[in-house]
C-alpha cells in the first residue's frame, strides 16, 4: 500500500513528469536507438563486453531508462522507478562518471563527462520516494482502489463475526 500511496501535490507531478521526460530520452536513445543512440544491440554490447556488465544487469538499465521513464511520466510504480533511478545513476557514477570529477564537460578541457547530472537525478528520484508522484498519479488512484477494498474485506469480516 505504501507503494502507491502519495498526495495531491504539483510538487510530485512536476518532478515525475519532467524526470521521466528527461530519463526517457535517455532510454530511448538505448532501447530504439533515438537521439543519436546506439540502440538495444548496441548498448547491450557496449554494456556487456566493454564494460563487462554482466547480460541481466545491462538489460534492465536499458528497460529502467526507457519503459521505467514512461511508467513515471504516467505515475505508475513512481517509489520503485524512481528507487531504480538511484540504483542506475549510482552505478553510472562508479563504473563511468566518478574520474571525470563533478561538473559535465560543457566548457572544460577534461574528457567524458562528470557525475553533476546523476546526483540530480538522484535528488529528484529521492523525493518522488518520499511524496510519491503527486496530483494525477495512477499511483493515487490504485492507493484508493486498494483503500476500498481493503475496506470491503474488513467489512466483510466483521459481518461474517
Amino acid at each position: 500500500m505504501l507503494l502507491f500511496k502519495t498526495d495531491d501535490s504539483w510538487a510530485g507531478l512536476i518532478l515525475r513528469v519532467c524526470l521521466g521526460v528527461v530519463m526517457f530520452a535517455h532510454g530511448a536513445q538505448k532501447l530504439l536507438g533515438w537521439f543519436g543512440g546506439n540502440g538495444f544491440e548496441g548498448t547491450m554490447g557496449f554494456f556487456t563486453q566493454k564494460m563487462g556488465l554482466p547480460w541481466l544487469v545491462a538489460f534492465l538499465v536499458i528497460i529502467g531508462e526507457s519503459l521505467g521513464s514512461l511508467g513515471l511520466i504516467l505515475g505508475f510504480l513512481t517509489r520503485f522507478t524512481a528507487a531504480s533511478f538511484i540504483v542506475i545513476m549510482i552505478g553510472a557514477i562508479a563504473t563511468v562518471h566518478w574520474p571525470q570529477g563533478f561538473f559535465m564537460n560543457w566548457f572544460g578541457q577534461q574528457q567524458g563527462e562528470g557525475f553533476e547530472y546523476h546526483l540530480l537525478v538522484m535528488a529528484m528520484s529521492a523525493a518522488l520516494i518520499v511524496i510519491g508522484g503527486g496530483k494525477w498519479a495512477l499511483d493515487g488512484a490504485i492507493a484508493r482502489w486498494l483503500e476500498r477494498g481493503e475496506g470491503a474485506s474488513e467489512q466483510s469480516v466483521r459481518r461474517a463475526a
